[in-house]
């Protein structure tokens, strides 16, 4: 059988059938003659498996095991034979929070002067005061006429400066404290339900990380607790409700760490403290009045994560930031112009 001018790699027969797919999806063929199997859509090295190396000499690695939510590898060397994990990324899991895609601000170019702006924002993200509210404010009080839309163009155009910033004044030793509590709360984008996962660390009340994500599975868990891993290690406690998503990520991820379940209000460990952090976080959501896109929304969390951690005191923690518990050094002059100068 004669299929299109394809001829044997190895005896040039053109006397062919076909066999099957390979695993990329691409015909495969046999020839009659000497029984080679290839296929004409494949390159030299397209079924070449990339494994990760080995993180501790670097050498490569075979699959171990597979599951589910993450795979095994375990290192070729004899002399090393290390196994490490390596989190799966799952069709289920969605996050919109692993690229920031809102346009920054330039400050240098804005028209508004920058203290005026600087009270925009804290009146918007410390006292959940709402755009309109805001513009009616610098108008009466200040004698400042300014659009609610370009209060809101501020409030989008600064979370990517305030990424940027917490990337420069990220605590260290974080995986010193006892317990880190992890929980999830769900808010409508487009009337469609997403799921925002924050872990918290109970001694200085930081928020470590937070993912936002479509799913409430165990993938979403995984991504979020092997992240925050890699950048600050494990603590001797990981709180949790009793969502069962948080059990195989916990064992698996923080493998060294006791996983503490909150069973009831009567236990001696509870989940109170991310239980008040997202009563507050819900009190600015409901001042929004509905989102309207994952730009919008990715902006909000950046500035209200930035202003929780680095710019409003807390009673709590006698008048400080959690940023300045956890060891971070800026004046107070810095943090009342928000770390901008």
């Amino acid at each position: 059988m004669y299929i299109n001018n394809i001829s044997c790699p190895r005896c040039f027969s053109k006397n062919l059938y076909r066999f099957g797919k390979n695993n990329l999806g691409h015909q495969k063929y046999q020839c009659k003659e000497c029984a080679r199997q290839f296929s004409a859509n494949s390159k030299p090295g397209d079924n070449r498996r990339s494994y990760p190396k080995c993180p501790i000499c670097n050498s490569g690695t075979y699959l171990h095991h597979d599951y589910l939510y993450y795979s095994r590898f375990k290192c070729n060397s004899r002399k090393c034979t290390h196994i490490h994990i390596a989190v799966k990324k799952t069709s289920d899991f969605n996050s919109i929070s692993s690229e920031f895609k809102s346009k920054t601000i330039n400050i240098k170019r804005l028209r508004t002067n920058i203290n005026v702006v600087i009270d925009a924002l804290y009146m918007y993200f410390v006292h959940s005061a709402t755009t309109r509210a805001i513009s009616q404010y610098l108008l009466d009080r200040k004698n400042i006429k300014i659009s609610h839309v370009s209060i809101y163009k501020w409030i989008k155009g600064f979370g990517g400066i305030f990424k940027d910033i917490v990337s420069k004044y990220t605590p260290q030793n974080l995986n010193l404290s006892d317990e880190w509590h992890v929980d999830e709360t769900v808010i409508k984008i487009k009337g469609k339900r997403y799921y925002i996962w924050t872990l918290i660390d109970s001694e200085t009340r930081y928020v470590i990380d937070w993912y936002l994500t479509t799913s409430r599975e165990a993938t979403s868990a995984f991504h979020l607790f092997d992240k925050v891993k890699k950048r600050f290690g494990a603590p001797q406690s990981i709180v949790s409700d009793r969502l069962p998503s948080y059990n195989i990520p916990t064992k698996i991820v923080f493998s060294e760490s006791k996983h503490i379940k909150v069973q009831s209000w009567y236990d001696e460990v509870t989940n109170n403290l991310i239980e008040s952090f997202f009563k507050r976080f819900k009190h600015k959501y409901r001042t929004t009045h509905g989102l309207k896109c994952e730009t919008s929304v990715n902006a909000l969390l950046e500035g209200f994560f930035f202003f929780y951690n680095y710019i409003t005191p807390h009673k709590g923690l006698s008048n400080l930031t959690p940023a300045k518990v956890a060891g971070v050094e800026y004046s107070e002059i810095s943090r009342k112009n928000l770390l901008l100068f």
